[in-house]
């Protein structure tokens, strides 16, 4: 039972505590002392003339003159101690002098020379500049200063500073987390955070834990101890996080799984330890573990076979503490990953994350709330509107949003604008999808038809092939590292049928296909086509059991707790894999060479549009072609939008088009996006 201490009582504990710097005055003063009686012998001040008689009678055995001074010290006989000091040289020691102010050293020279003559002493006399005893007494005291300050700053450096830190040798086993306290002024909340509506609804009921847990432990009911946020980059998970803390008003730590890993063996377990340690405390509270793939992989596949694994270690004692602190203890376990496949089993389980909360890519209207966001601190006018942009960002994430918007103000101050305008973030997104143009970039008159030639293939079978994605914008100028470029508004979908992947795949060999057909020789220009076809290929026969040789049958393990085989399959059905691939990537080269021999007037005619011009919109591949046969959503949006623009030569401007992410270069650099099922 905790005991109750009075003010008084911790008044009177923190006036006996023990400063270090107190310890180290002691040790200053004790060797000032040191220094200062490090002499044995006693000295005595003399008068000139007292100092000429004894020096007659012999009593001095040696004398030093300082020059700059008119200070001389004389180290006095054994015999004369008597002489000199009186009754007190019983208690004398040994080699005993005196400090006599002298005229000059001139005077003392021709006294000496005198007494020498007359007398016949034996005092042996040296002549010396004279030193500053301050500066030798502070020479004498740098070693002690060097090794004081050596000994304060290790001291600071192993206890972490004032407060103890990241740097503290003692604490190495303490948890690295940043702590997030209820009283802080900047709270997070679902106000915050832009769309995600489901994921929101899961974690109400955390929150509504949190704020009154008795209104379900009354019941007898367990709340789950743990939730994994799963979901792509940039979907704002740890945002959705910090905004579950913000809305809960209780504690929140927040650390990433690769705070636990250090190169001491032990350290990983000790801080989760710790971790869990300060969440009892610090109870009801929330423990935000970033990217927890970092310690949580499954165990047993580490490349590095070593049965005392540091990371296995780490990921013991986390399952433990998981496991063994109470249900209703008021601490919630909060992670985000972009792995869950790669998770070890045992972490996913029942009473340590119970529930997997999947945070997806937002849709439309999720991407126009999250603009909203975004746009709040941007002074953007009457030009921009939330709608139109989160149609022309179709697959963008909220990380992708926000850059968006900064990439817009950063172009916008760039032209020293007053406002941040449509045309901005039109530029904005073409510059984070293609990457920036450069019409600088030199082509032969030769390289430049058969860029067009290409594209303008690309454009063709886009316009008359019913699943292909609807064509938005086809430019010759290079953007980024490639040499020609188009944008397509896909449909949101969320299954891909077989005809679809087909059309996309014929789509993708247009350029190709036109360059062979047209110009009668290809070039390296579709590397990047190629290789989207040949993944595509071999995920519909792999994966999608879409051939049909092998019908039904998938090949991929998407748990990730595979056998370890290199590939199920055997040699005989690689080889049916590699025959299917070419056969499904010939057919549709054919398809594709057929429907453009089939319009080689209009292809012929786009293709010199786009020499003369170097960019073609939606409008003008249907001013050659007529309306598509096929109108789908995606068409009925870009007809909407063209509308809705006002007069014919703003439909000529690259800020009205719209543009999305899905671009299609020609330059086997460019990563190809993934295929959706």
């Amino acid at each position: 039972m905790p005991t109750n201490r009075s003010p008084k009582n911790d008044k009177s504990n923190r006036m006996f505590r023990i400063n270090i710097y107190w310890v180290y005055g002691v040790i200053i003063l004790i060797l000032i002392a040191l220094y200062l009686g490090s002499d044995s012998s006693v000295t005595k001040e003399l008068v000139w003339t007292e100092f000429q008689k004894m020096a007659q009678e012999n009593a001095f055995d040696k004398v030093t003159v300082y020059n700059k001074k008119n200070l001389l010290e004389a180290t006095v006989k054994n015999d004369k101690k008597g002489l000199i000091f009186d009754k007190d040289s019983a208690r004398l020691g040994d080699s005993p002098k005196v400090v006599v102010k002298i005229p000059s050293p001139d005077k003392f020279s021709d006294f000496y020379d005198k007494a020498v003559s007359e007398h016949q002493i034996d005092t042996q006399v040296s002549f010396e500049e004279g030193e500053d005893t301050f500066w030798n007494f502070f020479l004498s005291l740098v070693p002690f200063l060097l090794i004081i300050f050596l000994m304060v700053f290790l001291m600071r450096r192993m206890s972490g500073g004032a407060g103890g830190g990241a740097g503290n040798v003692f604490s190495v086993g303490k948890s690295k987390a940043q702590l997030f306290d209820k009283n802080n002024d900047k709270k997070v909340t679902f106000k915050d955070v832009a769309g995600l509506a489901e994921a929101k609804q899961e974690v109400e009921e955390i929150v509504s834990f949190l704020k009154d847990p008795a209104k379900y432990t009354e019941l007898g009911g367990k709340i789950p101890k743990g939730a994994l946020l799963v979901g792509p980059p940039g979907t704002g998970k740890t945002l959705l996080a910090k905004a579950v803390a913000g809305e809960a008003d209780v504690p929140f730590f927040s650390l990433s799984g690769s705070d636990f890993v250090e190169m001491f063996v032990g350290v990983g377990a000790s801080r989760v330890r710790d971790l869990f340690r300060q969440a009892k405390e610090k109870a009801p509270c929330i423990v935000f573990i970033d990217e927890i793939d970092a310690v949580g992989r499954a165990r047993g596949k580490n490349i590095n076979m070593n049965s005392n694994d540091e990371r296995e270690n780490t990921l013991n004692q986390l399952l433990t503490e998981m496991d063994g602190f109470g249900s209703n203890s008021g601490v919630i376990i909060l992670a985000a990953t972009n792995r869950a496949d790669v998770l070890d089993k045992a972490l996913l389980r029942a009473g340590r994350f119970d529930r997997q909360i999947h945070v997806e890519l937002p849709d439309l209207n999720e991407r126009k709330e999250i603009f909203g966001v975004h746009l709040r601190p941007i002074k953007i006018d009457n030009s921009v509107d939330t709608e139109f942009l989160a149609r022309q960002t179709p697959g963008f994430s909220g990380a992708d949003i926000a850059n968006v918007c900064n990439e817009a103000a950063l172009i916008a101050a760039r032209n020293n604008k007053k406002f941040v305008q449509k045309e901005d973030f039109m530029n904005a997104v073409d510059r984070i999808v293609g990457g920036l143009e450069k019409r600088s970039k030199i082509t032969t008159i030769e390289e430049r038809k058969s860029i067009a030639y290409h594209e303008a293939g690309h454009a063709t079978l886009s316009w008359f092939l019913e699943h292909a994605n609807p064509l938005v914008k086809v430019t010759i100028v290079p953007r980024g590292k490639a040499l020609g470029a188009a944008w397509y508004l896909p449909e949101e979908r969320q299954i891909t049928t077989r005809e679809q992947l087909l059309d996309e795949m014929c789509a993708l060999l247009g350029g190709r296909a036109a360059e062979e057909l047209f110009l009668g020789s290809i070039s390296t220009g579709a590397s990047n086509d190629l290789e989207r076809v040949t993944k595509q290929a071999y995920a519909m026969i792999v994966y999608f059991g879409m051939s049909d040789k092998l019908p039904n049958v998938n090949y991929y393990d998407s748990t990730g707790q595979d056998w370890g085989f290199t590939k199920p399959y055997s040699e005989e059905t690689a080889k049916l894999i590699d025959a299917e691939v070419r056969q499904f990537i010939h057919e549709q080269y054919v398809r594709a060479k057929k429907i453009l021999a089939d319009h080689t007037e209009g292809h012929n005619q786009l293709a010199q549009v786009l020499l003369e011009r170097e960019v073609i919109y939606n409008e003008d591949v249907e001013h050659i072609f007529g309306k598509r046969a096929w109108v789908s959503r995606s068409e009925e949006i870009l007809e909407q939008q063209d509308k809705a623009v006002a007069t014919p030569e703003e439909k000529k401007k690259p800020a009205d088009v719209p543009q999305i992410k899905d671009l299609w270069t020609d330059t086997p650099e460019e990563a190809a996006p993934e295929n959706k099922a």
